[in-house]
């Protein structure tokens, strides 16, 4: 009796989720539910949970952020995190994702979009003053998919930053822009961040094998209505006569 092609495959593909899931913890706040806002730590800024998103509504200071605290984050290590941003309106029109954030509200690596020049920027902000921080690239030019629809107020643009180390990989909408190294920060918690600019924010994520999985399995879900096919399906039709 031989195994058929579709068997293999599946088994191999089995073998890689169980192996992903198994490790891998994420933490979401899409912003849906009553209680997202308990993770979240306010440093300054007006923000407001409203209609499934966050959103900061002054847009009157620099560097304006929250700190979302999950489960365990001062563990989080190398993990992906990733939203939806969108820039309303304001002055500077910047906005952007915070990284390994510290105890102290003041300490946090940012990625940020910047809507005049259509670039993205990296920086660390560090103890003291709220716009106390200095540049580990002003400058990160936009890539080709970035050239030909550009950062704009009032469009939602997917941002992810990958942290490995001291590397970082920064994408938007899935397209690589950059990758830069830095040693300020090991660990660290997430957040949302802008600068003199209203700004929405939506389905924050975190993931990476430190972080405490929180975020419960959908028994609707794409993967969980998969699974269940495939172990329903006749174990005989794997096999070959």
């Amino acid at each position: 009796m031989k195994l058929n092609f579709s068997f293999c495959l599946f088994l191999m593909i089995s073998m890689v989720l169980v192996s992903s899931m198994a490790h891998a913890g994420i933490q979401l706040w899409d912003f849906d539910k009553i209680g997202n806002e308990k993770d979240w730590e306010e440093a300054n800024g007006d923000w407001k949970f409203t209609k499934g998103i966050f959103q900061e509504v002054s847009g009157g200071e620099a560097a304006m952020h929250q700190i979302v605290r999950g489960a365990d984050w001062e563990k989080w290590e190398d993990y992906t995190v990733s939203c939806k941003i969108r820039i309303d309106e304001g002055a500077s029109k910047w906005a952007g994702l915070i990284f390994r954030a510290q105890k102290d509200n003041h300490e946090y690596y940012v990625y940020y979009l910047n809507v005049p020049d259509n670039k993205t920027e990296f920086w660390v902000h560090m103890a003291g003053a709220w716009n106390t921080r200095r540049a580990v690239s002003s400058n990160i030019a936009a890539m080709k998919k970035l050239q030909k629809d550009p950062i704009e107020v009032d469009k939602w643009m997917d941002v992810k930053v990958v942290t490995k180390g001291t590397v970082f990989e920064f994408y938007i909408n899935d397209e690589l822009q950059g990758e830069l190294e830095d040693k300020d920060y090991k660990k660290g918690a997430v957040g949302a961040w802008c600068w003199e600019s209203k700004a929405s924010f939506d389905d924050v994520m975190v993931e990476g094998d430190t972080v405490t999985n929180t975020l419960a399995v959908d028994p609707q879900s794409k993967l969980s209505t998969t699974w269940s096919s495939i172990k329903t399906r006749p174990w005989k039709q794997y096999f070959l006569d």
